[in-house]
């Protein structure tokens, strides 16, 4: 299984490197374009600023790349918080565009008496079994690191919910594309469960 972590210098690419190998899944973080388009799965992961991602993607020629990757080859790919959020259309930190994979836009929390951003453990329900909830049992709990969450425009990307004070999606989908806005690689045995349901069928 050849297994590539997408460096555009804004992910926490050794810890999903670690948790991989607990899977014995060797995987490889590179920005190379050829050997991402020779990928049997991809993780784009991403933490920090919207704008900040999409721009170190076109700057290493990526977009086009990761375009070829999801419509052409079909490759599985799963974004991580910031990388899942680059799949929709757009996000309200930030003017650039997002990737466009899934039909979403990105929102901020607007609830107040919330501490921004939602930071720990929290509970993931998903809304069906699926490529990365099918072996999780009924205790579903995911790290979270975020200001801003989900918004897609068909219902039926949604793979999950979570509350802080108010439900909002926590992972979506659309054929071979997945996005978490949790951490599977700081979540211990459910983020290891996860990315085993994604890498092995």
């Amino acid at each position: 299984m050849n297994v590539t972590i997408v460096d555009y210098k804004v992910g926490n690419i050794g810890s999903l490197i670690s948790m991989l190998s607990r899977l014995n899944i060797k995987a490889k973080a590179s920005s190379d374009s050829d050997y991402i388009l020779d990928s049997s799965a991809i993780i784009l992961p991403g933490v920090g600023a919207y704008d900040r991602a999409m721009n170190s993607l076109k700057k290493l020629n990526l977009i086009k790349v990761l375009n070829e990757c999801v419509y052409d080859k079909n490759i599985p790919i799963l974004g991580i918080c910031l990388g899942a959020q680059i799949l929709g259309k757009s996000s309200e930190e930030g003017d650039e565009k997002g990737l466009g994979f899934i039909d979403m836009d990105v929102i901020k929390f607007q609830n107040k008496k919330l501490s921004i951003p939602h930071m720990g453990w929290n509970y993931v329900k998903p809304t069906r079994k699926s490529k990365i909830f099918k072996n999780l049992d009924s205790e579903r709990r995911f790290y979270f690191v975020h200001s801003y969450y989900f918004k897609p425009k068909d219902k039926n990307n949604i793979e999950s919910f979570s509350n802080y004070g108010d439900d909002f999606v926590s992972a979506v989908s659309k054929n071979n594309v997945y996005g978490v806005q949790f951490h599977p690689e700081k979540s211990h045995r459910f983020g290891l469960q996860l990315l085993k349901d994604f890498f092995y069928e």
